[in-house]
C-alpha cells in the first residue's frame, strides 16, 4: 500500500465525518438561525438588513435582510444535502463575514466569535468538498480525492 494513499476504512471514516459535520451545522443554520429569520417577514428582514450600514450600505435593508435569512435557511439545507455545495458555502461565508463585522463594529449584540467560527468551518469545507455521501457526488461525480 502506498504511504500517501488512504485505506478504504479511512476514506469511509473521512466521508462519514464530513456527512456528520454537514448535517450538524446545517441543522443549526436551518432551525436555530434561518427558520426564525425567514418567517420573521419584512420587519425582521429590515432589522437584519440594516446591519449592512456597517459596510456603508444603507439602501434596501429589507432585501439584504431577506438575503441573509435566505442564505442561512436554504444554505443550511444545501449544506446538509451536499448539493451545490461550494456555491452555498461561498454565500454562507459572505453572510458570516458581514455578521462578524456587524458584531465587531455595528449594532449586532454579542461578539463576533460564533460568526468567525462558522466562517472557519465553511472555509475548511470549501477546501475538502462535500464528501462521497452528498448529492453533488451522486449527481455530478466527485472531484474530491477522498470521495
Amino acid at each position: 500500500m502506498p504511504s500517501n494513499a488512504m485505506t478504504s476504512n479511512r476514506k469511509t471514516a473521512f466521508n462519514i465525518a464530513l456527512l456528520v459535520l454537514r448535517i450538524g451545522i446545517g441543522i443549526s443554520f436551518v432551525f436555530v438561525y434561518g427558520y426564525e429569520k425567514i418567517l420573521g417577514g419584512p420587519e425582521t428582514w429590515t432589522d437584519l438588513g440594516s446591519n449592512m450600514a456597517v459596510l456603508g450600505i444603507t439602501f434596501w435593508p429589507v432585501v439584504w435582510g431577506f438575503m441573509a435569512a435566505f442564505a442561512e435557511f436554504v444554505g443550511g439545507i444545501l449544506l446538509m444535502l451536499g448539493f451545490v455545495f461550494r456555491p452555498a458555502l461561498v454565500i454562507l461565508s459572505g453572510t458570516m463575514i458581514v455578521a462578524a463585522i456587524g458584531h465587531t463594529f455595528g449594532d449586532i449584540g454579542g461578539g463576533p466569535w460564533h460568526a468567525t467560527e462558522m466562517l472557519t468551518v465553511f472555509i475548511a469545507l470549501l477546501i475538502t468538498g462535500p464528501g462521497a455521501y452528498s448529492l453533488d457526488t451522486l449527481f455530478f461525480g466527485s472531484s474530491d480525492p477522498y470521495a
